[in-house]
């Protein structure tokens, strides 16, 4: 097995270029499961851990572009108050470790339908950055994930950042596992309130081919939410939206959990993530526009 390590952006995708079948490794954190089980053996490793403009994160146009190279870690420890729906995600990734070593971009590389960072990446309406020596694109996450393990990049691109608008509301991510972390989930469920544009954005994970929507949920819940006076949110209308949530899930029975007890599980998080958001923008938004 060829192992390729360049130390520049444009080194990497032009190694990339040349070995398009090489695989990309980062942290590492999924790529060295595959291989220590002997699941896959690619015939080279690109490794990007030297690849220095890969590891930042600027505020660009009210959000920030986030290297792929940017740990969990520092998600936490940096940018909580800009993406706290991305953070609370962070900080169910294994052990401090794994939070030290994997990245948010070798997430969306893995495309797992299991990924943390997925569901909340769908709710705030993340794009994904994809970078070539032909040049550069960015795919909402909505369109990015095609099918399990599987994304929209084309065998020579890398991903080589993610675009998350920097909250303008409360977001909240709960996820169901044997443990909080270092456990990969039975299902996950993100969510993020819009309240300057009445709008919810909702994220699934582990709970389908690829990590999904629930566009019908959105649509009920900012039909039903008092924007104005911030009044509490009735059982029927949380209850319903909780039901829509499950309802768009398209779950398996595995090893992990049922099929029907993942679709109970992600209308439970429903419920309590609305709870924990709506409290939020009642105490810290309320007043003003969000």
């Amino acid at each position: 097995m060829e192992f390729l390590s360049p130390t520049s952006l444009p080194d990497a995708l032009a190694a990339r270029a040349e070995h398009p079948g090489a695989v990309p490794i980062m942290g590492g954190t999924d790529v060295m499961v595959e291989l220590n089980f002997d699941r896959h053996r690619p015939p080279a490793l690109l490794d990007l851990t030297r690849v220095r403009e890969l590891a930042t994160w600027d505020r660009v146009d009210g959000g920030i572009r986030l290297g792929a190279g940017v740990s969990y870690s520092r998600v936490i420890d940096e940018l909580a108050a800009e993406l706290p729906g991305l953070a609370l995600a962070s900080r169910t990734v294994g052990s401090p470790q794994i939070r030290n070593r994997g990245t948010v971009g070798g997430n969306l590389g893995a495309a797992s339908p299991a990924g943390d960072s997925h569901p909340v990446l769908l709710a705030v309406g993340a794009e994904v950055e994809l970078s070539s020596t032909s040049g550069v694109r960015r795919v909402p996450a909505a369109e990015f994930y095609t099918g399990p393990k599987k994304h929209a990049g084309r065998p020579d691109e890398l991903v080589t950042a993610v675009w998350v608008p920097v909250a303008r509301g409360p977001q909240q991510f709960s996820k169901i596992g044997t443990r909080n972390a270092m456990v990969i989930a039975v299902a996950a469920f993100g969510l993020a309130l819009h309240p300057e544009r009445r709008a919810v954005g909702t994220g699934i994970g582990s709970a389908g081919r690829t990590p999904l929507r629930a566009p019908e949920a959105e649509a009920f819940l900012a039909g039903e939410l008092d924007w104005e006076s911030r009044a509490d949110v009735g059982d029927s209308a949380a209850t319903e939206f909780g039901r829509l949530v499950a309802a768009a899930a398209s779950p398996i029975d595995d090893v992990r959990g049922t099929a029907a007890y993942r679709r109970h599980a992600l209308a439970v998080m429903a419920r309590r993530c609305l709870a924990w958001a709506w409290a939020e923008h009642q105490v810290d938004h309320g007043g003003g526009e969000g």
